[in-house]
């Protein structure tokens, strides 16, 4: 585990902690890896690649009714990074700010979230290409919920 950046604080009962188990619903492959993984998707969509969802075998005929072009969110597990820091010291701002208060990796519970565009559909093979995304190569994926204009935008916010 890489070591604390000035300010940062660890919670020393949540390095092994043990609670809910969930189900790897399949994993995400992408061209990064450690040492070049974009830090957003705005980045990771202007640097660009090859991005597929491969689910389980099995759950092919749960991408029925999705459909190319169509955004959804895809929930993953961040499984290389820390789960101990409350608050961090993140490279593009100056000083600490609370984990929740960031996109950072680095949390309790280390759940990715993505909202991306289905690039290609193939619920035969059980993959979906995707626009871009942001996360290592073989990232495990735990969902994929359809983003919806009614549902997901805050309210008050045009579409």
């Amino acid at each position: 585990m890489a070591g604390l950046r000035p300010g940062e604080v660890v919670a020393e009962g949540l390095k092994d902690p043990d609670g809910p188990r969930l189900r790897v619903i399949g994993r995400i492959r992408t061209p990064w890896g450690p040492d070049d993984c974009p830090r957003n998707m705005g980045t990771a969509r202007q640097r660009g690649g090859r991005f597929v969802v491969e689910l389980d075998p099995d759950l092919g005929p749960a991408l029925e009714g999705l459909a190319v072009g169509q955004p959804v969110i895809l929930l993953y597990w961040m499984d290389r990074a820390r789960r101990d820091l409350l608050r961090q010291s993140p490279r593009h701002i100056e000083g600490t700010r609370g984990t929740f208060a960031l996109r950072s990796p680095n949390r309790p519970n280390s759940i990715g979230v993505a909202t991306v565009v289905i690039t290609a559909l193939d619920p035969g093979d059980a993959t979906l290409g995707i626009d871009a995304i942001d996360c290592y190569d073989d990232t495990p994926l735990i969902d994929i919920k359809p983003w919806t204009e009614r549902a997901d935008l805050p309210p008050g916010r045009d579409g």
